[in-house]
Formats: structure tokens, C-alpha cells, sequence
């Protein structure tokens, strides 16, 4: 079943899966058209050769940027690496498949007749163009928030295969073991200029404080506020 930007129901309804309404309709569905269709004598906006482009610099801002206030100690060398297994092909065509955003894509004839809906590269190119329809329809927040929602899979598995250690994840698996409660995080301090912040965090469990650290971010101080509750409850 191909996108069609007539078919109001299915479009209201993508959005609804996506958690974002878009305000200009036809960027979504540019962004479903692959170049195919258009070079088959489609009608229609163009394909999504361009906000592919710019849908992946807006992804690899967005998850430097996460990962940058999340691991404040981690070396260039090994945030790259990092990213890169964020941003594969492999990655971007699974978060693709979540959406199923195959079964949405405007594709020519002969990309339908070679299985063009399932290809890892069609997919990871349509995924990075909803990221670029997102940034120019929202802005950069809400772009943000669309990649950090389905990639969050992909993050995850990247820091585990890293061997790098998530806080507030162990935390919070290891509070629910226990029977603790929910962890809650709150900003005990905001020191600083603009440009160089320091955030001082606590971690409340239960509603109770059981951990505090510090950072240059929100993200940091909690990671840091994880790791002092899990070492001072021995979890």
C-alpha cells in the first residue's frame, strides 16, 4: 500500500504513530518518494533525494550531541566510533522497518519488481528523509525528539557493545529488583554562565534522595547521580 497524501485517514494516522503533525503535509510526502518514481514519469514534489541530505547532517548532529552531554569523559575516537553503529545503514533500515515505512513508499516499477520496499538502503535513506521533513516542518527540537525516539533501540544496543556502562539504566533495573521504587531525578543546582553551565543532580528513589553528581549537563549529572546511588546501596 503506497503514501498517498489524499488518503487523509492513513496520513493522521502515521502521525499519530510518529508523535508529530506535520504543518506542511507535502514534506511528508516528498520524503515517501523515492527517486525512482519521479524518474518513471511520477507526478508529484520530487523525491527525497535532498532531505535525505539534510536529514542525515540533522541525525548526526542530534546523536553527537546525545551522546557528547552524555558521556563527558569519552574520547573523539571512541564517541565517532559510537556513532557510526548508530547511524548505519543497518540501524536506520531497522528503525525504518519499526515504521514500516516501506509499505508507505511512492517507488518506480522496476524498484517494486526487485523488492524496492525492503531494501536497506531505500529504507535508511526514506528514514533519513522523515528526519529532514521533521527538522523543516518542527525545527530542530522536534527532530530531536522524532530521532531520539526511534533510535533509542539502537543507542542502547551501540553502548552495550561498546562496554560502556548506562547509570541510570542499571539503576533503575537494579531499584525495580530490589523493590525500591521508581528513580526521579531533580536539579538541585544550576551554576554558571550561559555557555558554561555546571548542573548538580540528585536521584531520588521511592522519593527518597539516594544519589547526587555533578556535570556540564543535565544528562551528565544524572549518569554521575546513577553511579553514586548504585555504589552507596551496593546494588
Amino acid at each position: 500500500m503506497a503514501f498517498h497524501l489524499s488518503s487523509e485517514a492513513q496520513r493522521e494516522a502515521f502521525e499519530a504513530k510518529i508523535g508529530y503533525r506535520f504543518k506542511d503535509a507535502v514534506l511528508l510526502s516528498t520524503a515517501f518518494t523515492h527517486c525512482s518514481a519521479v524518474q518513471n514519469g511520477g507526478e508529484g514534489p520530487g523525491h527525497n533525494q535532498r532531505l535525505e541530505f539534510l536529514g542525515d547532517a540533522v541525525l548526526e548532529m542530534c546523536i553527537s550531541e546525545h551522546l557528547y552531554l552524555g558521556f563527558p569523559e569519552m574520547p573523539e575516537g571512541r564517541l565517532t566510533k559510537l556513532r557510526a553503529g548508530i547511524v548505519s545503514e543497518g540501524a536506520l533500515a531497522a528503525a525504518a522497518g519499526k515504521l514500516s515505512l516501506g509499505a508507505h513508499l511512492v517507488i518506480g516499477r522496476g524498484e517494486e519488481l526487485t523488492g524496492g520496499r525492503e531494501k536497506p538502503s531505500i529504507l535508511a535513506d526514506a528514514f533519513e528523509a522523515l528526519i529532514g521533513a521533521v527538522y523543516l516542518d518542527g525545527g530542530l527540537n522536534s527532530a530531536r525528539r522524532f530521532v531520539l525516539r526511534f533510535l533509542g533501540d539502537q543507542i542502547t544496543e551501540a553502548i552495550e557493545a561498546g562496554g560502556i556502562r548506562d547509570f541510570k539504566t542499571e539503576l533503575q533495573e537494579a531499584a525495580h529488583r530490589a523493590g525500591l521504587g521508581e528513580c526521579s531525578y531533580r536539579t538541585a543546582c544550576e551554576t554558571g554562565p550561559d555557555h558554561r553551565k555546571e548542573f548538580v543532580v540528585q536521584v531520588l528513589i521511592g522519593g527518597e534522595v539516594r544519589g547526587e553528581g555533578g556535570g556540564q549537563s543535565k544528562k551528565a549529572a544524572e549518569q554521575q547521580a546513577a553511579r553514586a546511588a548504585l555504589m552507596r546501596l551496593h546494588l
